[in-house]
């Protein structure tokens, strides 16, 4: 109820069409109808923007990007070249999709780049929140599914896939090539290790370190990460060692 008085009373904005004249965009990409770029906004060349996208102030569309309709670009996103938006996208400030994965190899005591050469995917009706980083694929793509949510200070490396419906609260950072089920649910701080495959309807406390794979419908807590009845027995015992170790030095003096 709450959220229909709230939409019907502060319906979301229609970005007004048009180019601005602080805005650079260039002649090989394509606008359609009621696309909004706003001062400082640089769409490069090949770019596709679909019906009524909005590039807020100071974003960029790399190259060859692709935007799908109804989406909105808050100030300061960076899409990198080839990455691809669904429609109904939502992305806010200081956010960049499509950047380089942590990949390197090491030789003779120097770090070498591996190229990341692949792609990054949001499908539609996905919302990203403020200064997160999503990881193009080393090969092959990331890929977030639809209607995925996620908060501020979030950090996706390359070759993640994370199941339709999935919610990232703050701060939680996924290792490389980690797939998510449908519908998983990730608390603050959480931090995935890489090549995990967490199941669909998982969800993971906050804080929690997940170093190996989550059944469909678990719910975790703690590092490393366990059932969350267990890790709260675990917490209940390890509050009560204080007096346990007064208790044994009591016993050993008595002795």
């Amino acid at each position: 109820a709450l959220h229909a008085l709230l939409t019907a009373l502060y319906p979301a904005e229609t970005p007004v069409g048009g180019v601005s004249e602080g805005a650079f965009v260039h002649p090989d990409s394509h606008l359609s109808e009621g696309v909004s770029i706003s001062p400082g906004a640089v769409v490069g060349a090949g770019a596709r923007l679909g019906p009524r996208v909005s590039v807020g102030a100071n974003s960029v569309v790399g190259e060859d990007a692709r935007i799908g309709a109804d989406s909105r670009l808050h100030p300061n996103v960076t899409l990198y070249p080839d990455v691809v938006l669904g429609e109904r996208v939502v992305i806010h400030s200081g956010t960049r999709v499509g950047v380089d994965g942590f990949g390197y190899v090491t030789r003779e005591g120097k770090h070498h780049k591996i190229p990341q050469v692949g792609g990054c995917e949001v499908s539609d009706d996905v919302e990203i929140g403020a200064n997160c980083t999503i990881d193009r694929g080393s090969i092959g793509r990331t890929w977030i599914g639809p209607g995925c949510k996620i908060d501020n200070l979030v950090h996706i490396a390359h070759n993640v896939r994370i199941g339709a419906g999935s919610i990232l609260v703050a701060q939680v950072g996924i290792a490389g090539s980690t797939e998510v089920g449908r519908g998983a649910v990730f608390g603050g701080q959480a931090g995935i290790a890489g090549h995990v495959k967490i199941g669909a309807g998982a969800r993971i406390g906050a804080q929690a370190g997940v170093i190996g794979d989550l059944a469909p419908g678990a719910t975790v807590s703690g590092y490393p990460a366990r059932n969350h009845r267990e890790y709260l027995r675990a917490m209940a015992a390890l509050m009560k060692l204080p007096e346990v170790m007064k208790r044994l030095r009591r016993g050993e003096d008595e002795g």
